[in-house]
């Protein structure tokens, strides 16, 4: 049934939790540098390049497809988070359209098992990259844990820190994408040494280039995280919407010019087979200069990837706990900076678990990427669920933002997710590891997801739950 109560007021103007009573408010510099900051990572760098070189300039239309797979779920992001502003994010959208259920297995398979899975690949190609520029200089995993060390003590001091070192990362890491992208496609460092050999390739439809959309799409997961930040935005009805936008447009640029100009320089196949791709690029471009640069690279794409997983993920925990869908400490906020403290170590750990248990075999790291891929992809197709059945069940509903071209923009976006999952292996032999790796999280996420259910909250798994209860708690 619908709720009454709530027509007349706005949820944004209703709504206040502990995390978002005191401290400053982040802006929309500070929104699009999550939402650029989560996305370029170093395994985006990785699998970017590594699609150029399966496709060559074709590359460029699963990139494209991917873009506009992520204005859809932008779009239906911004209608909820406006909508239902709780720091909860995607849990708190999905149990009062779907259920409980849903909305556990949304949060932990598309954000907490990808954040595992992801963050841990980050940490691992960050030592790889500094040992290979720097061998022996650093003890094995050293930095890997050092900087894992580093960026949670720095995000449990509190919201502000987190946002000033975000902007930094992030206007750093785009610019050093973009002097890279720029400097190869102008030849103004070096003489471009296959410009021939790329314009004889180019097959639009060739290589299996429309299977590669999931793989690219990878390079576009995450601005959503700035959702999670919504009761400590400043003015969210502009800036949470604007911040996603601007943040996959500049993405899809960059993206862009940073792994197609890779394919003068380095052979496709060497592009395509190799696990630091990004390596062999910054050398072949500026040579001993260019490992300088990919360093730094290298360490602002996962620091910043890094500092918005620990920024956003606890909060998400936070409001599950004040949803009863998890631990109740997870609830505890510092007395000093009202962070959520217990989510924001629980993530770190769960961060920092895999690393020692994977190992370094760069194969690994890729299966995991592409394994946390179908996971993101579910969540995706779930928040277009969720717009759909509020679209339903509240229709009267005041949405500082409504999410254009509705219903057609989440019916494309799910059977886009859908495909891309479909076609999430870049190679056949690698499909059934792939998909072992992901339906064993899943199901494991699942039974833990029904035995809380059942047996902890004692709620029906799949019965929504009434919005102005969920806007309510505090």
């Amino acid at each position: 049934m619908n709720d009454p109560l709530i027509y007349s007021t706005s949820p944004l103007a209703a709504t206040t939790t502990p995390a978002a009573k005191s401290g400053p408010s982040l802006g929309l510099g500070a929104l699009l540098a999550v939402a650029i900051g989560l996305v370029v990572s170093q395994g985006v760098m990785v699998l970017m390049l590594q699609g150029a070189g399966i496709a060559g300039l074709g590359f460029l239309i699963p990139l494209t497809l991917a873009f506009v797979l992520a204005l859809t779920y932008v779009m239906s992001f911004s209608e909820l988070a406006l909508m239902i502003p709780r720091a909860g994010s995607l849990s708190s959208y999905t149990e009062v359209a779907l259920g409980q259920f849903p909305a556990i297995l949304a949060i932990f398979s598309g954000y907490v098992v990808v954040a595992m899975f992801a963050l841990s690949a980050e940490l691992l190609l960050l030592d790889q990259i500094i040992n290979q520029v720097y061998p022996g200089a650093f003890p094995h995993m050293s930095v890997a844990y050092g900087v894992l060390l580093a960026f949670t003590l720095l995000n449990l001091l509190g919201i502000d820190v987190f946002a000033k070192l975000q902007s930094a990362l992030a206007l750093v890491m785009v610019v050093v994408l973009l002097a890279l992208g720029l400097t190869a496609m102008s030849g103004s460092d070096s003489h471009p040494q296959l410009v021939q050999a790329v314009n004889n390739d180019w097959n639009p439809m060739g290589a299996g280039v429309l299977t590669l959309v999931a793989l690219a799409i990878w390079g576009f997961v995450g601005a959503e995280f700035t959702c999670p930040l919504v009761e400590e935005s400043d003015k969210p009805q502009r800036n949470i919407p604007l911040a996603m936008i601007l943040g996959i447009v500049v993405i899809f640029v960059t993206t862009a010019l940073y792994s197609i100009s890779a394919l003068y320089y380095v052979p496709q196949e060497q592009l395509a087979g190799s696990a630091l791709p990004h390596y062999l690029y910054a050398t072949a471009l500026l040579g001993e200069s260019g490992k300088v640069l990919l360093v730094v690279a290298a360490i602002t794409a996962t620091c910043s990837t890094l500092n918005s997983s620990l920024a956003a993920v606890p909060r998400m925990l936070y409001g599950m706990a004040l949803n009863g869908q998890v631990f109740p400490q997870f609830k505890l906020l510092s007395k000093r900076y009202n962070t959520p403290w217990v989510a924001v170590l629980f993530v770190a750990l769960i961060t920092g678990a895999p690393v020692l248990l994977m190992g370094d075999d760069p194969a690994t790291i890729g299966l995991l990427l592409l394994a946390a891929a179908i996971a993101w992809l579910l969540a995706y197709i779930i928040c277009h669920l969720d717009v759909i059945a509020l679209r339903r069940r509240y229709p009267q509903l005041a949405r500082p933002f409504k999410s254009p071209l509705y219903p057609l923009t989440q019916l494309v976006g799910i059977a886009g997710m859908l495909v891309s999952i479909y076609y999430v292996s870049p190679t056949p032999e690698m499909a059934p590891s792939i998909f072992g790796y992901a339906g064993a999280v899943l199901g494991l996420v699942s039974l833990i997801a029904v035995l809380w259910i059942k047996l902890v909250m004692r709620k029906p798994l799949f019965r929504p739950e009434p919005l102005n209860e969920v806007l309510a708690r505090k």
